[in-house]
């Protein structure tokens, strides 16, 4: 394929699906991902696209949200990592509430073979992948459908949700920085997703590395509220992902890195105490953290790296990304 076919089938692709990763693109094209990136330099030059974090995106500061086609065939295998990293933080007999997207809908996959498992979820692509499910109950919140991602928004989802109380949420979004943390492009989806923290004494974020350091309209979960997050290892080069990686953990965010260990990982350590946090705060407000004794984490995190702010070791392993 000449220079001049790659360039149109990128800029195509960019174009379909907001924001694509270096990976995908050389995929696709089937050149190495050092040949993409020259040519999205190239497409930078000329103003048609933006370089971001090992990616691409459609010009003009904040990436828009793809539909559920052209994003259920994006970094299908990171997500697939982060899904099995995350299904080993869940237990038997848990409940737990599950945000709409393709990676949340990756882990209700998993979550299937949990027994006692209660999930509360506003996704009907959660619901439907755990439908089968013998021992797992399914509880959906109320809403109208959101057809782009089979998701239950508006006012009817955020009251079906209150009063409740669940040990974790689950929760995927279109961008995560360590200055705002989660946001997505979409209000609806914005607030419904702002009720589920409210329900959750935990909060992980699941988000490949393509959208560390993107930054979109509406924020979700501001970063002082989560508590995880699961993200696959960035590329060697990728140092904007990296140096994001680092930001949120000195801001007491605990990181899993699916696929960075290749083997066993150490136990994870227990997170910060949080107290329970009824309202959001409102943009721009930070909340301290609780000094108590924190809440046992999972007991083993296989084929994964966890990295948090638990002294200089954990911090070098961050700073080991950014030189790869």
């Amino acid at each position: 394929m000449f220079a001049a076919e790659r360039r149109q089938l990128i800029l195509e692709m960019v174009r379909a699906n907001g924001a694509v990763s270096l990976r995908e693109l050389a995929r696709v094209v089937q050149t190495s991902e050092v040949t993409v990136r020259r040519d999205v330099r190239a497409l930078e030059a000329e103003g048609l696209l933006d370089r971001r974090h090992g990616g691409a995106v459609l010009p003009g500061g904040f990436t828009r949200e793809s539909g559920f086609p052209q994003k259920s065939h994006l970094a299908t295998a990171e997500k697939t990592a982060i899904a099995d990293l995350a299904a080993g933080l869940v237990e038997e007999g848990e409940a737990i509430v599950v945000g709409a997207g393709t990676t949340t809908q990756e882990l209700a996959r998993r979550l299937a073979r949990v027994p006692g498992l209660t999930v509360v979820t506003n996704s009907l692509l959660v619901a439907q992948a755990l439908a089968h499910a013998n021992r797992v109950e399914v509880v959906m919140t109320g809403g109208t459908l959101r057809g782009s991602n089979y998701a239950l928004v508006g006012s009817g989802a955020e009251q079906s949700l209150q009063g409740l109380r669940v040990s974790r949420a689950f929760l995927s979004g279109s961008g995560l920085t360590a200055e705002r943390g989660l946001s997505t492009s979409n209000m609806l989806s914005s607030s419904v997703d702002r009720a589920l923290v409210q329900a959750a004494a935990e909060v992980v974020v699941l988000a490949d590395h393509t959208k560390l350091g993107s930054d979109t309209m509406f924020q979700t979960v501001p970063t002082d509220l989560i508590t995880r997050l699961v993200t696959d290892e960035p590329p060697a080069h990728d140092d904007r992902a990296a140096t994001e990686l680092q930001a949120l953990a000195d801001q007491g965010v605990q990181i899993a890195v699916a696929g960075a260990g290749g083997g066993p990982a150490p136990a994870e350590a227990p997170p910060p105490s949080r107290q329970p946090r009824r309202e959001m705060p409102l943009p721009g407000q930070r909340r301290t953290r609780g000094g108590g004794p924190g809440t046992p984490g999972p007991q083993q995190l296989r084929g994964a790296a966890v990295l948090a702010d638990q002294g200089q070791g954990d911090r070098s392993r961050v700073a080991d990304l950014r030189r790869r």
